[in-house]
């Protein structure tokens, strides 16, 4: 019996031996993990996600040191960290939107952060249409469309014309940066609306943005800008490795100086299909289209018409 019990005990001590042999040989095969870079210690949060020790918007800095704000924006991030089938469709549509609204921001001296503001507000659809009636990249409703000069007809809709509502919008924050005289408030306020801003400053006797206490959807919009900025700028630091974009869509364009009977017609003539014209065009709304007299449009046509047919 005796014999028998030490028998198994020296077989149980070579097995663990072997095992911790395996062990030791894998861990040594184990490739090292890089640490993510030092949060910093003026953040007052770290783990579950990366988080910034400074971060500004447009030139203006985040006061992250508070605890309001860092945890303001830490749920941001958490919440796009982990959406991840729509942070990737970002990731790869980001440059081909990007690559149109950036020039156009510098042009009219508006920050270029605000190339973030599209991504909150139709996550990069130029044909979103929210419950609201707000249109488009830059969701514009109808009234304040046309006081910033976008045409909304039946036929045309500038509201969905990338570069046209791209003016406008830079036009409505310039205007909101020079009354509330911060980028974080003209942002507030195109979200609210200029009133409501003015408003809540008034009753509140506060000019920051961050101290003041808002509608949910606009005490959040700020932090949710800057987190799409902070992941669709550092992407790996939050788990999303996204190899290739979707290709820029490069056109030319045709002055429109008649009206065209039918856009289907017209399509075919320039050697694309009515989808592709409307791709292309997201603004023509109808299948035809009137022109009045000194009027033009530019109508874009791919350059690489191989590519849609």
């Amino acid at each position: 019996m005796k014999n028998k019990h030490t028998c198994l005990i020296v077989a149980l001590l070579t097995a663990a031996s072997v095992l911790a042999i395996i062990r030791l040989g894998y861990a040594g095969r184990e490739p090292a993990r890089e640490p993510l870079p030092d949060a910093g210690e003026s953040s007052p949060l770290s783990g579950d996600v990366y988080f910034p020790a400074r971060l500004a918007l447009a030139g203006e800095e985040v006061p992250l040191w508070r605890q309001d704000i860092a945890e303001a924006l830490r749920r941001e991030l958490i919440v796009n960290a982990y959406l991840h089938s729509q942070t990737i469709q970002l990731l790869k549509n980001a440059p081909r939107y990007f690559a149109r609204v950036e020039p156009i921001l510098r042009e009219e001296g508006v920050p270029v952060d605000f190339k973030y503001l599209p991504v909150i507000e139709s996550t990069l659809n130029p044909l979103a249409v929210s419950p609201a009636g707000a249109v488009g990249l830059w969701q514009f409703m109808k009234g304040t469309a046309a006081e910033y000069g976008l045409e909304v007809t039946g036929e045309v809709d500038e509201r969905y014309h990338v570069e046209k509502a791209t003016r406008a919008a830079c036009r409505y924050l310039k205007k909101m940066k020079e009354r509330f005289g911060s980028w974080s408030l003209a942002a507030a306020a195109y979200n609210a609306g200029e009133n409501s801003i003015a408003r809540q400053i008034e009753l509140q006797k506060e000019t920051s943005y961050y101290d003041l206490l808002l509608a949910e959807e606009t005490n959040r919009y700020l932090f949710r800008l800057l987190a799409l900025k902070q992941v669709l700028e550092s992407p790996g630091l939050y788990g999303f490795h996204v190899p290739e974009a979707y290709p820029l869509e490069e056109y030319e364009t045709l002055d429109v100086t008649a009206g065209i009977d039918t856009l289907a017609v017209f399509a075919r003539e320039n050697g694309i299909s009515y989808k592709t014209l409307k791709r292309f065009n997201p603004w023509l709304r109808g299948r035809a289209l009137k022109v009045a007299p000194g009027k033009t449009y530019l109508v874009a046509i791919p350059t690489n018409k191989k590519a849609y047919r």
